[in-house]
């Protein structure tokens, strides 16, 4: 098509010149002439243009530079067709200016043709993508008349016009009401969303806006679950897809977008310096928060990181993501069970960890309520293990991921961490090697967690199960649960617990209700909220602190340290012969643990105490 447009060139320019439609010899340029310069064109074009990979290019997704250039590159390969007609061919009276015509004639024609192109298959794709008719189309409102807003709605236009009919902009710069973004009007402001919701029957509405503070997204979006649309937003900018085509980046909303928690402002330096160069061991490292940390210390350059599991697909999972991200870092992984003392003897020995990060645990509240010996041995016994292998190969700090269900424990899972805990602390007073734990509280999206098991429920038509109606927690997203643990230990001295801020506590129930009504149903209609009764070892509140201790800020405001309990070593030993004691006899009731349990951890009690039922 090209070839077509450049004899088409000569052709116009000829019939400029020569005021005739056959293509006749002038005063400046001979029959011949012109024939040999539509071949040389031909020739210099194409050269130019494939060097300049034109012709990779999609013609649909071509736009006002790309047909800027192509009208330079035709100036350009018009400017070398002269200069070869001027030195190779010595022709008589080479016109840079006519050439110059020539080139801009063949460039206005290539442009051309290819914005009549890009139209029909726009067209084309338009009509077989979208064979909706009007009654089907979906009504959209957009939130955020910024530069996602133009992108999102000229992709609709573009290639889904059949499936969106766009009602309107509200931006909350009410100097901009009035205005167009890509020829669609402004209309409000955040506190007209209802009311145009209403008047226009609006089905879905589209977050655009990237840049905004989670306090004033998650006020918005309270807005919008208060309408009948189903709601999609922009992710962070840290985290889009593409900023090309952001419309295939929308999602529907998460809870993490609902707790108005704003990004954690780190000191990564000081993070940096702790982990670079150094040998880290993660345990746990296919899980939630295990996989996270890996992937943060990673960041920092370690100079070997170990991937410690008993549970190989995970394991298999996080190594193969490393390396793939990390192909020049020494990363090991390691299938190992932290139960078995000789076998973490021998990889303390062999790879000789520097800093060990302890995230491994069974920590499904009901399961362990049921299964209290496996909590026991797992979490108890194998955080000893670590920790004295810690302390024998000279490991220089070690790392406790602890839980908030630690603090006046209500559960086997909960009272097994404040266990681990005590056992740092009391380990931390007789070694060289400095013991510190990080105590939070739920992390949106782990294993097992509320999130995948409300957007499951969600995406099977209902209903939403929630334990309670009163039930509390406190959530954090898990790369900023693992940001400030990797914070908290700059910080470390040895022997302190650090308690993150978690912010306030969130209902259940609310979080449930709100999924529910921004995922575009009404609640007591379209999906329904079911209580199901407190599970085993449950409370309705959790706390972050314990009343006798005590806590000192740091230099980060979401980070706190609490006093250190008097305890010893030879206190944490009686403690665990007495569990050895009832671990070894098959016949031992859960009754019997839970006992025990309450002798060695005295904050422990029974959920009835503390939920009043």
């Amino acid at each position: 098509m090209d070839c077509v447009s450049i004899v088409l060139g000569y052709y116009l320019v000829s019939v400029l010149i020569t005021d005739s439609f056959m293509m006749r010899p002038t005063s400046v340029v001979t029959r011949n002439e012109i024939l040999i310069s539509i071949v040389i064109a031909i020739i210099v074009f194409q050269i130019i243009f494939r060097l300049s990979k034109r012709y990779t290019h999609i013609i649909r997704y071509e736009n006002s530079q790309d047909y800027l250039l192509y009208i330079v590159l035709s100036l350009m390969s018009s400017l070398i067709v002269s200069g070869i007609e001027h030195l190779f061919l010595k022709m008589k009276n080479p016109s840079i200016k006519l050439n110059l015509l020539v080139g801009l004639v063949i460039g206005i024609i290539m442009v051309s043709y290819r914005l009549i192109l890009r139209y029909v298959l726009l067209s084309d794709a338009a009509h077989r993508g979208n064979r909706q008719t009007p009654e089907n189309k979906k009504r959209l409102l957009i939130i955020g008349g910024g530069y996602s807003a133009n992108n999102i709605i000229k992709t609709i236009k573009s290639t889904m016009r059949g499936q969106y009919e766009i009602v309107g902009i509200v931006d909350d710069n009410k100097k901009r009401i009035g205005y167009s973004v890509a020829g669609v009007r402004i209309i409000g402001d955040r506190n007209d969303i209802i009311k145009i919701c209403e008047s226009n029957e609006v089905d879905e509405i589209f977050f655009s806006i990237v840049n905004i503070d989670n306090k004033n997204k998650k006020e918005i979006l309270e807005i919008c679950g208060k309408t009948n649309a189903k709601v999609k937003v922009l992710p962070g900018l840290t985290e889009l897809i593409s900023e090309e085509n952001l419309y295939h980046s929308l999602r529907d909303v998460g809870i993490e977008d609902l707790l108005g928690r704003d990004p954690v402002e780190l000191d990564n330096q000081n993070i940096k310096n702790l982990i670079q160069e150094h040998v880290v061991l993660v345990t746990g490292a296919g899980g939630s928060i295990g996989s996270e940390l890996t992937r943060q210390i990673m960041i920092h350059n370690p100079k070997q990181l170990l991937l410690l599991d008993n549970y190989e697909n995970s394991l298999y999972d996080i190594e193969l993501e490393l390396k793939t991200n990390h192909p020049n870092n020494d990363i090991r992984a390691i299938v190992a069970n932290i139960r078995e003392k000789e076998r973490l003897d021998a990889i303390f020995e062999k790879y000789k960890p520097e800093i060990v990060f302890h995230a491994a645990a069974h920590k499904h509240v009901p399961l362990m309520e049921n299964n209290p010996t496996e909590a026991i041995k797992n979490n108890v016994f194998g955080t000893y293990n670590l920790v004295n292998c810690s302390d024998e190969y000279n490991v220089k700090r070690f790392i406790l991921i602890s839980t908030d269900k630690a603090v006046n424990p209500t559960n086997i899972m909960g009272a097994t961490k404040r266990l681990c805990e005590m056992i740092i602390q009391a380990k931390d007073k007789q070694s060289d090697t400095e013991y510190v734990a990080v105590r939070f509280g739920n992390v949106l999206g782990s294993n097992g967690s509320v999130v995948p098991l409300f957007k499951k429920q969600l995406a099977h038509g209902g209903p939403l199960t929630v334990t309670h109606k009163e039930i509390t927690r406190f959530f954090m997203t898990i790369p900023e649960a693992v940001a400030l643990v990797l914070q908290a230990i700059t910080y470390a001295e040895g022997g302190e617990i650090f308690v993150l801020d978690m912010g306030e506590p969130v209902k259940i129930y609310d979080l449930a209700k709100s999924l529910i009504e921004l995922s575009g149903y009404t609640l007591g209609e379209d999906m329904e909220i079911e209580i199901t009764g407190m599970r085993p070892g449950e409370k309705l509140y959790e706390e972050l602190l314990m009343d006798e201790e005590n806590l000192e800020s740091t230099k980060h405001e979401k980070i706190f340290i609490t006093e250190p309990m008097d305890m010893t070593m030879d206190d944490v030993e009686d403690k665990l012969d007495m569990f050895r004691e009832i671990l070894n006899d098959e016949n031992t009731s859960k009754e019997e643990i839970k006992e025990t349990m309450k002798i060695c951890v005295p904050t422990y009690r029974e959920p009835d105490e503390v939920n009043g039922e």
